[in-house]
């Protein structure tokens, strides 16, 4: 199914399955970050992309609102592009999830009332609580379930993975015990189970991030999102997997400010619900997502992101939609909170996880390992760890030492 590519800019087409044109020898991106170790800064990572059509078979594993809703954009896309080839539908979406009862329900009514009420899925899209005929056969595995339980689930995945297998990862979340990014752990923990090492899996190992809404986008309001891989050519692979009529993936190569993108802007996002519970105006809340973005930029860049992705969906995009609608999870959160609830109150409520809570402690700690401020991390830690109140976070933050406006500690 694999073979080597180069790692250029790949072109992008009309939706379908070819893979983008590459010239060889390009430097891949560093992908640098805490714990696993990289390449050194220009260096050449192991460029591998897929040849040949897209994937034959993809597997979803984690059945949750997001999960659910990228299956189904798979399996659109899928429909569409045979459609426009006159081709045939030659690709199988299998989704997984934990409830083998559950599955059964969803696989039989193609609804998931739990997580996205109201959204027919598509006949295409098959569903299963047996996560060894899920995994088994996929060239294309995404992993859709909470940053925290990742790596739990990874060594059952081992088990059945190809070796030439492509690996999406959707989570957006430092785990809290190592302060690893995700792409970082699947590196780890598929490379052990495996025996093929963490270098194998990490330049098969890509992630997708921006304003990923998930009842937004089953609803199919025109969205778009990036693709983040070692190679241009394996990001532009996954995304023709990805694309429909109201789903569209940019592509990159700077995985760590990607993924660092989808952190920090889970925390930011739980400071603004907090202002929002105090019932503080838009001044504030706009004043606390701008200066949220200019110190994720900060630990990116300190990590080997670049500051362009940070100014894009993964950054900027994520950040706006994350932190302004009411159907962000960890803005949700920041608003119980804001108005009140402790912690355990605030748990006890979301019925889905709040990635940022879990997430916040292993940032803010990432964050001081590296030399970079971080005020906005740090108080919301300081809330969640009660060691302040709510009411201390306007005076906490607007106190600092007057400075330039930079993204420069």
């Amino acid at each position: 199914m694999t073979g080597p590519a180069g790692t250029d800019q790949a072109r992008t087409g009309p939706a379908g399955d070819r893979v983008p044109a590459a010239a060889p020898g390009a430097p891949a991106a560093g992908t640098a970050g805490a714990g696993t170790p990289a390449a050194a800064p220009g260096a050449a990572a192991p460029a591998i992309a897929p040849t040949g059509p897209g994937p034959r078979k993809v597997a979803v594993l984690g059945a949750g609102s997001w999960g659910t809703t990228f299956a189904k954009v798979l399996a659109d896309s899928a429909r569409e592009s045979a459609h426009a080839r006159h081709e045939p539908l030659r690709r199988t979406v299998v989704l997984w999830g934990r409830d083998a009862a559950a599955m059964g329900h969803l696989a039989r009514t193609h609804v998931n009332d739990r997580y996205v009420p109201g959204i027919r899925l598509p006949e295409l899209l098959a569903a299963t609580g047996d996560l060894g005929e899920a995994v088994a056969g996929a060239d294309l595995v995404v992993l859709a379930v909470p940053a925290q339980s990742l790596r739990s689930q990874l060594p059952a995945v081992a088990r059945h993975v190809a070796p030439d297998a492509v690996v999406l990862s959707l989570a957006k979340g430092l785990e809290g015990a190592t302060g690893l990014r995700m792409s970082e752990v699947v590196a780890e923990e598929l490379g052990r189970g495996t025996g093929l090492g963490a270098e194998h899996w990490r330049a098969r190992t890509c992630v997708l991030s921006g304003p990923n809404l998930a009842m937004e986008i089953a609803e199919e309001q025109p969205t778009a999102s990036v693709v983040a891989a070692p190679a241009p050519a394996l990001a532009a692979w996954v995304a023709h997997a990805c694309r429909t009529r109201y789903f569209r993936p940019y592509t990159n190569t700077d995985v760590v400010g990607t993924e660092i993108g989808g952190v920090v802007k889970n925390v930011i996002a739980l400071s603004v619900g907090i202002a929002d519970g105090r019932h503080f105006g838009e001044n504030s809340k706009a004043s606390i997502i701008t200066r949220g973005l200019a110190e994720t930029t900060r630990l990116a860049l300190a990590l080997g992101g670049r500051v362009e992705t940070l100014s894009g969906l993964a950054g900027m995009g994520d950040l706006v939609a994350t932190c302004s609608s009411p159907l962000s999870r960890n803005r949700t959160a920041g608003r119980l909170l804001g108005l009140g609830k402790t912690l355990a109150e605030v748990q006890e409520e979301m019925t889905q996880t709040a990635e940022g809570i879990k997430s916040a402690p292993a940032v803010l700690e990432l964050a001081r390992r590296h030399g970079v401020e971080m005020p906005i991390t740090e108080a919301v830690v300081a809330i969640l760890d009660e060691r302040i109140s709510v009411d201390e976070l306007a005076p906490l933050l607007l106190g600092r030492e007057l400075k330039s406006e930079g993204t420069a500690p």
